[in-house]
């Protein structure tokens, strides 16, 4: 695969800590930033992916219900006598 060449500023604290991180990995800094790149482009896909999806379903009028909600909301509430985080 052809590479190119990507010059980008950092301040100095985050260079030692990509910099401990190549260490620890026993690998070198591009390996690392190219790594965190390759996942934040991933991560973005996914989150476009499922936004887009989300906004089909909208524009299709698929909702959840008002019972399917309150199934949702009542597994995060605190039980009766339990001290809320």
């Amino acid at each position: 695969m052809k590479e190119g060449v990507f010059t980008v500023r950092i301040d100095p604290e985050k260079q030692k800590q990509l910099d401990a991180i190549a260490q620890q990995l026993d690998r070198s800094r591009n390996y690392v930033v190219n790594q965190a790149i390759e996942e934040f482009l991933d991560t973005h896909a996914w989150q476009v992916e499922h936004i887009r999806a989300g906004l089909d379903a909208a524009e299709q009028g698929a909702f959840a219900t008002d019972e399917e909600m309150e199934a949702i909301f009542n597994r995060y509430r605190p039980e009766e006598g339990t001290p809320e985080r």
